[in-house]
């Protein structure tokens, strides 16, 4: 278990932190909702998981391959609803591997991304479309 802690500052301003680590965070409302968009809102913290965990589970599977990954990015751009309730409609990831991969090892990989816990957390009616390319 992980314990994270949120304190709300005020302002639409929270400060997380990290149970075991310490370290901190903080999150603002978007300026499409009230907020100032100073720092990450917690929808865009939802985009941040996902593109990390997808690269640290590739990152595993890559070790487990001895194959390098290191320079590779997760671009995830988020869309909200237009109409109420508000929430997450679409997350789509743009996965880019700067070396040659042979097709088997891409495809390991692939497989490796959709697996990551935060993609199989969201609800189905989030759109997760996934590009991939390297080299």
């Amino acid at each position: 278990m992980v314990s994270i802690q949120v304190e709300y500052q005020g302002e639409l301003h929270c400060k997380a932190t990290h149970g075991p680590s310490g370290a901190q965070f903080t999150t603002d409302a978007p300026k499409d909702n009230q907020g100032r968009g100073e720092s990450f809102s917690p929808t865009d913290l939802v985009a941040t998981a996902l593109g990390s965990c997808m690269l640290t589970v590739m990152g595993l599977a890559a070790r487990t391959l001895q194959i390098d990954i290191s320079g590779a990015t997760a671009t995830v751009e988020k869309e909200m609803t237009a109409a109420p309730p508000r929430r997450i409609e679409s997350l789509r990831v743009k996965i880019h591997v700067p070396h040659a991969l042979s097709a088997v090892d891409k495809e390991k990989l692939e497989r490796a991304a959709h697996t990551c816990p935060v993609h199989k957390s969201l609800h189905p009616d989030v759109e997760v479309p996934v590009e991939f390319t390297c080299g």
